[in-house]
């Protein structure tokens, strides 16, 4: 997430600057075809790519509003998980006489807070963070899951007989919950909750339960691939076709010009298809980034930032003082 107040025009065309450079080559080669091999057949109707480019600007918002709701709807699913942390702290301390337990069951839900969030920066075969222009933008921020490996975090949390069981399990969060309900079973047993401080807490794992799966479902199910695959296609399309479209548009202003640019105003072509292309594939850009908020990219849901600061406010309700630091951005950049 960019914590900013905005992006830099310098930070995106760093982004952008490979594809800058193939829109360069795609406005300069055919206006050398044009206007120094006299390749003249070559332009074409300008009707023809503005048709393109008014439906490749509808296919272009449309994936760029739904991709923005995937990403708002991930953040209300952390934030539902914030809440109910803080809820399940109180209840934990405050339900309870026997501070070991209180602590078991606090440090074990960081321990599932740890386990969810790596879960959810696992990569996908459609997620995006590999290709070229995103690879060269990780060098200004970092991912705190792929600094330190699971194992290391969760042993801060929870046993070592815990932590090797857990290990050997499939889906690590949801067995983490498991645990948390044993342990309410037991408590109840034991007469150490009555009935409805037992039936509030399960409803509080159940709650746990749905948000995992609200955010497995993003996690797992991509943008639509069909939709994906025809916003690209037309895009390529429009930039490939619009220097060709411009060529006479252009030509024809020598008509109504004089001094040094009479008879070279295809040259302008280069830029100004470039520039025009260049907004298309910034927003395709966009979408892209925004389709996948668990990803590891610039713009993901800060789900490890809220993680931190889940275990800073119910650490504090256990009354410790030894807190470890609130996470911040790197240019701008948290995660």
């Amino acid at each position: 997430m960019h914590s900013g107040k905005s992006y830099k025009l310098s930070e995106f065309l760093v982004w952008t600057k490979r594809t800058i450079f193939w829109l360069l080559i795609l406005g300069i080669v055919p206006t050398i075809l044009y206007q120094v091999v006299g390749l003249k057949w070559l332009a074409i109707p300008w009707t023809v790519v503005a048709l393109l480019g008014t439906a490749t600007a509808f296919i272009v918002g449309f994936k760029n509003t739904q991709t923005y709701n995937r990403t708002w709807e991930a953040r209300q699913i952390w934030g539902a998980i914030l809440n109910s942390s803080r809820t399940w702290g109180t209840m934990s301390r405050d339900f309870l006489n026997n501070p070991t337990k209180t602590e078991e069951l606090v440090y074990r839900h960081f321990a599932w807070l740890t386990a969810l969030r790596y879960q959810m920066r696992d990569s996908r075969v459609w997620e995006t963070t590999t290709k070229a222009h995103n690879e060269d933008y990780k060098a200004f921020y970092s991912v705190p899951e792929k600094e330190s490996p699971l194992e290391t975090e969760l042993a801060k949390y929870i046993s070592a007989d815990e932590l090797k069981y857990i290990l050997t399990t499939k889906n690590r969060a949801v067995q983490l919950m498991s645990l948390q309900s044993k342990t309410l079973k037991e408590l109840f047993a034991n007469k150490e909750i009555d009935s409805y401080q037992f039936v509030e807490m399960e409803k509080m794992v159940k709650d746990f339960y749905d948000n995992q799966g609200k955010s497995e479902r993003i996690k797992n199910f991509p943008y639509p691939r069909q939709f994906a695959t025809i916003n690209t296609f037309f895009i390529k399309l429009f930039c490939f076709l619009l220097p060709f479209g411009m060529l006479k548009e252009f030509d024809k202003l020598n008509e109504s010009i004089e001094g040094i640019m009479k008879g070279n105003m295809v040259w302008l072509v280069i830029p100004f298809s470039v520039l025009i292309s260049w907004v298309y594939t910034s927003l395709e850009q966009v979408g892209e980034s925004t389709e996948n908020p668990f990803e590891g990219g610039a713009n993901d849901v800060p789900i490890s930032q809220m993680s931190r600061t889940i275990e800073i406010d119910l650490r504090e309700m256990l009354g410790e003082t030894d807190l470890p630091p609130a996470l911040q951005p790197k240019n701008n950049i948290i995660l």
